[in-house]
């Protein structure tokens, strides 16, 4: 089946299975009217700054209740599309086709003086103070995490244990117990208060997608391990733990009882901090994705895509022109010109020289390590970004996709040693000797949508509160009655049929 039947399929799947508890929410999918395909990531617009963005298979849907200003028309907008618009109380079909429109050459727009391309981008630079807003500003928000992981070799030689139950069957059962192929996906709505210097997080609901039994499996491991420990070594003995040639001291009971320091030797030192509870973990973490997000757009001092506050390293060239919610446009791709990192495609507003919208691409490898069998590479960082005019007359983020894909191995030996310093004689009581090469390829794909951005007093900022305590509702299967009531950016034909197989 092609894409675009998929798509459909998906679209009236999705709105017969919850036609009855939803009246007021509409599924649709996206079409273009000429090639039948799915329209990714459109922009529906049905509020004074509200809107959902179509997901990577031109599906979409909302819930009318949701809605706290709506327009009298629904539009939908894509960039190469024309503009459709339907009355706000019509009835939504489940497909909708929209006609494609060609980019406009140049010659079509008119200029007294037209700028060269350096000059347009020297404007880009002159007016990012003035185009992107400062004022604090409360954005309800749909965030998704897609990690993929595949663990293409793992491989342990077992040489050496002087403790009967650290032995290779022990080995090989941890190595059966990890998974080779692996998903976790998390889905997370909430209101995100930002200004430039601050931003803080309330969570309304959220969910985890994956297979738990791997984690509970790994738990009932490590209880056994403790208990091995517990009564195989002296309880005043330390830990060494050796690769090649660095070493690492570690206090047993640092692992079994979970106190905060470890002792330290001249050779390392380590911290083991622990929080059993987890009580912050989930909202600060959410929030810490949601920081690199916010601090890797392309205007931020220190981002990685360094397009245009390091434009020297790039090429630019005008591909011609559009338009991008009724403003026109300037098309602008860019290429390295030397050792720059990435290529893409910028949409300038022709008036105030505002990048409303851009994509990126690297071109080689970001970060490539390797030493001492210890490789990591990060071999794609690719994604795009969609700016929304607000009522200040700045610009503010309405949707964000970044893609990573990483290499992480490890190819070395690696002993732990118990020693104690109140034996006397021969300090090292017990070793466990491994040989370890473990290959393993990340991908992980974030997409953040706003779906309404108000700019707030000062004091509603700091009067916002952050609730610390909430956790993610975990789920086997993606559940769509879990959103129901909820504004959120469909999921996938991946996540719709991801389930947690029973034994």
């Amino acid at each position: 089946m092609n894409n675009y039947r998929i798509a459909i399929a998906l679209a009236f799947g999705f709105s017969l299975a919850t036609a009855g508890v939803r009246a007021q929410s509409n599924s649709v999918v996206l079409l273009d009217s000429k090639s039948k395909k799915p329209v990714p990531y459109a922009t529906i617009q049905y509020g004074i700054n509200e809107g959902v963005i179509a997901n990577e298979e031109g599906v979409f849907s909302f819930d009318h209740d949701q809605i706290k200003e709506p327009l009298d028309s629904i539009y939908i907008t894509s960039m190469g599309y024309e503009k459709f618009g339907l009355p706000f109380d019509a009835s939504l079909d489940s497909v909708i086709y929209i006609k494609p429109k060609a980019i406009k050459l140049s010659g079509v727009y008119l200029f007294d003086n037209p700028l060269t391309v350096k000059e347009i981008i020297e404007k880009v630079q002159e007016r990012i103070p003035f185009n992107y807003n400062k004022e604090p500003v409360r954005q309800r928000f749909f965030l998704r995490q897609s990690s993929l992981n595949t663990i293409r070799k793992f491989d342990v030689d077992f040489k050496k244990s002087t403790i009967k139950e650290l032995n290779k069957d022990l080995i090989d059962s941890v190595i059966d117990l990890v998974p080779r192929n692996s998903s976790y996906y998390t889905e997370t709505l909430g209101d995100f208060y930002r200004k430039p210097a601050a931003h803080k997080l309330t969570i309304v609901k959220a969910a985890e997608l994956y297979d738990k039994s791997n984690e509970d499996s790994f738990e009932g491991l490590g209880k056994r391990m403790e208990s091995i420990f517990s009564e195989n070594i002296k309880p005043d003995s330390y830990l060494k733990i050796k690769s090649g040639i660095f070493g690492t001291k570690v206090q047993v009971d640092s692992i079994l009882l979970d106190i905060e320091e470890a002792e330290t030797d001249e050779e390392a030192e380590v911290v083991v901090k622990t929080d059993p509870d987890k009580k912050h973990y989930f909202l600060d973490n959410r929030k810490g994705v949601l920081d690199d997000l916010m601090s890797s757009l392309f205007y931020q001092e220190d981002t990685k895509i360094n397009v245009i506050n390091k434009s020297r390293k790039y090429r630019f060239k005008i591909e011609g022109y559009t338009d991008i919610n009724d403003e026109g446009v300037y098309v602008i791709s860019f290429e390295p010109r030397g050792g720059a990192d990435y290529e893409g495609t910028l949409y300038v507003n022709i008036e105030n020289y505002a990048v409303v919208r851009l994509e990126y691409k690297n071109v080689k490898l970001l970060r490539n390590f390797r030493l001492l069998g210890i490789t990591y590479q990060e071999h794609l960082y690719s994604g795009s970004a969609l700016f929304e005019r607000s009522l200040n007359d700045t610009y503010e983020i309405k949707f964000i996709e970044n893609i990573i894909g990483r290499k992480m191995g490890v190819d070395r030996p690696l002993k732990v040693i118990e020693k104690n310093k109140n034996v006397k004689g021969r300090r090292k009581q017990n070793e466990l000797s491994l040989g370890i090469d473990i290959m393993n390829y990340s991908t992980e794909k974030l997409e953040f949508v706003s779906f309404s951005s108000e700019i707030i007093p000062g004091t509603e900022f700091e009067n916002a509160k952050e609730n610390h305590q909430i956790k993610a509702t975990y789920l086997t299967r993606y559940d769509p009655a879990f959103w129901e009531g909820h504004n959120i950016m469909e999921p996938n034909q991946a996540i719709r049929d991801f389930k947690v197989l029973e034994e």
